[in-house]
C-alpha cells in the first residue's frame, strides 16, 4: 500500500505559479488546505484571529520551505475583511487564483 501511495503522489498536479487565500488556515481543515496547496507549489496567504497561533504556523511552514504568509484577521469584521483583501492584493500583485 505504501508503494501505491508514493506512486500516486508523484502523479499529482502542480500549482506552481498559483496564488491562494485560505481563511482560518491555522487549524483543522484550513490548516490541511494550506499544507496541501503549499506542498503542490502554490504561494499561500492565510489568516487567523489568533496572532500567536498564526506566527507559530508561519514559522512551521517556513521551516518546511513553504511559501506562506499570513495576517491576523477577524472575518466577522467588515474593516478587517477589507484590510485582508488589500493585503492579499498587494502580496500577490493583484493576482489571486484560488480562494
Amino acid at each position: 500500500m505504501a508503494g501505491t501511495e508514493a506512486g500516486c503522489k508523484k502523479q499529482r498536479w502542480s500549482l506552481q505559479g498559483m496564488t491562494a487565500l485560505v481563511t482560518g488556515g491555522t487549524r483543522g481543515i484550513g490548516y490541511a488546505t494550506v499544507e496541501e496547496l503549499a506542498t503542490l507549489g502554490a504561494v499561500v496567504h492565510t489568516c487567523s484571529r489568533n496572532q500567536t497561533e498564526l506566527h507559530e504556523r508561519l514559522q512551521e511552514w517556513q521551516s518546511k520551505g513553504f511559501k506562506v504568509s499570513g495576517s491576523a484577521c477577524d472575518l466577522s469584521c467588515r474593516q478587517q475583511r477589507e484590510k485582508l483583501m488589500e493585503t492579499v492584493s498587494t502580496v500577490f500583485d493583484g493576482k489571486l487564483n484560488i480562494l
